[in-house]
């Protein structure tokens, strides 16, 4: 970890414990997904989003490592950070290696200020997990393109102002991963409708989009024409390999803990039942050998490399882990999990036995991910 990594959790502790104290915010688990606009943009303010940007697109020239730690003190505290996350996690570095410069200077600050959002355009209906089954296209004109087609399951794309879609542009002799490109796509144009798709518990977190010939111009290309399938890899190492994909219940997990600690009867007790601590022992190992996997893929991107093989092993492992945490604590906790005072560890919990079930599909789903690691590994 980096030198500055006990001032950074610091200051990032210091601005939650802030936000809680005067009622902005409330600590959840799955706080990735929970979009809070207004405290995006003070984050921003804090200097703590684009953080590894050139200072002239309102980055700060920290390291990969650096804000990693950022980041996981964000999770690890349960802070709303959904609204932001897309654009800082992946969008924003595609367009600032990729991009165009005036993609760059118009969108980047806005993004480093947490005032800009953008949402993620790869899955299609009637496409499952094969990506490279993309059918939605992009048609050249003489003043840029024109768009038509569907993506579905987009997180979040009913508040972001762009979505960097990949859409196909090669013709019927192109291959399935050949004639594939990455544009940025205004969402408040015309031409574009968003429909919501609820989830179990009623929430409002994916989305389908629609397409009707709406126009994107040429500098809003990422890349070269052609090149969407080497682009849309390389992202997906981002997407992946991060804390958000074993931190997302540790709030969760965190809360339980104190709740038991500080019980009638641990009190009485004087510790935990040896099964009872062999479970926390095993939760709190894994996390730990997560984090240090995760951590080893945020210096080899640091270093410029492109772990796909291994982010999607730390995917797997890790969102099996943060799934499986509401599950462990039936045979711990002496209460029930349901919806009430969201503040309250029954609701934190109920409410987290509701989501799990989407933890292991989003981001790809698991047969995808070992088909990827197998094939990595040489076993297929």
């Amino acid at each position: 970890m980096p030198k500055t990594e006990g001032e950074l959790r610091a200051s990032v502790r210091e601005l939650v414990r802030q936000e809680v104290e005067a009622g902005r915010i409330i600590p959840q688990s799955n706080s990735w997904s929970i979009h809070d606009a207004a405290f995006s943009r003070r984050l921003g303010q804090a200097g703590f989003l684009g953080m590894t940007w050139p200072r002239r697109y309102g980055g700060h020239e920290r390291s990969t490592l650096e804000r990693y730690v950022v980041v996981e003190e964000l999770l690890a505290a349960g802070a709303p950070v959904g609204a932001h996350w897309v654009a800082d996690r992946q969008s924003g570095y595609q367009i600032l290696h990729h991009g165009s410069e005036r993609a760059r200077a118009e969108i980047l600050p806005r993004i480093a200020a947490g005032e800009c959002f953008f949402g993620i355009g790869m899955s299609e209906p009637d496409s499952g997990s094969d990506l490279a089954a993309v059918r939605s296209r992009a048609r050249k004109t003489a003043d840029g393109w024109r768009i038509s087609g569907s993506k579905i399951w987009t997180s979040g794309a009913h508040h972001a102002h762009y979505l960097i879609a990949l859409l196909r542009t090669g013709g019927p002799e192109a291959q399935r991963q050949g004639g594939l490109t990455q544009f940025i796509i205004d969402t408040r144009q015309s031409g574009i409708e968003i429909r919501p798709i609820y989830n179990l518990y009623g929430g409002h977190d994916f989305n389908q989009i629609t397409f009707d010939d709406c126009w994107v111009p040429d500098d809003m290309m990422i890349g070269e024409e052609g090149s969407g399938w080497d682009r849309v890899t390389g992202e997906l190492a981002f997407e992946r390999s991060g804390p958000d994909r074993f931190l997302t219940t540790f709030p969760l997990l965190t809360k339980a803990l104190t709740a038991l600690s500080d019980s009638a009867q641990c009190a009485q007790a004087g510790q935990l039942a040896d099964q009872d601590a062999a479970q926390i022992g095993r939760m709190l190992s894994h996390l730990m050998a997560l984090r240090t996997m995760s951590g080893s893929i945020a210096g080899m991107l640091e270093q410029g490399e492109q772990p796909l093989v291994e982010a999607a092993l730390v995917k797997d492992l890790g969102t099996a882990f943060e799934r499986e945490i509401p599950e462990r604590l039936r045979s711990l906790l002496p209460l029930e999990a349901m919806l009430g005072d969201e503040r309250s560890l029954a609701h934190q919990w109920g409410m987290t036995m509701l989501q799990a079930p989407s933890f292991t599909l989003r981001g790809g789903t698991r047969e995808i991910l070992r088909g990827m690691i197998a094939r990595g590994l040489g076993l297929r």
